[in-house]
């Protein structure tokens, strides 16, 4: 599937930022709550929900309810061309390991 130009210029743009780009190796690893992205990224609950919000936006992330949490999951299937940027990133398995596993039950 071929992009323009334009699409490809805003997903990069999501992707320049540090955070969003951490939440996607993140995502690459499992889905996560907000709540586990806090507490690996040691920073607020607004601040992620807005980068979040900024990724569903772009078309990189999906949510899925699960009572009443919402867990976060990569949507890159139409996107190839962000398969190489994945596989560069650094894997999260060992932070998400430290994780309390009763954060969002």
């Amino acid at each position: 599937m071929t992009q323009t130009v334009e699409t490809l210029v805003e997903t990069l743009k999501l992707l320049a930022d540090n955070t969003r780009l951490t939440i996607l190796a993140l995502l690459k690893e499992k889905e996560m709550c907000v709540c586990d992205i806090v507490d690996i990224l040691q920073t607020t609950q607004p601040n992620i929900s807005q980068h979040l919000r900024k990724l569903k936006k772009g078309g990189l992330v999906i949510e899925t309810r699960k009572s009443q949490w919402i867990y976060y999951s990569l949507n890159l299937e139409d996107k190839p061309y962000l398969e190489g940027i994945l596989e560069e990133l650094a894997s999260m398995k060992d932070d998400i390991s430290k994780l309390n596993p009763d954060c969002c039950k």
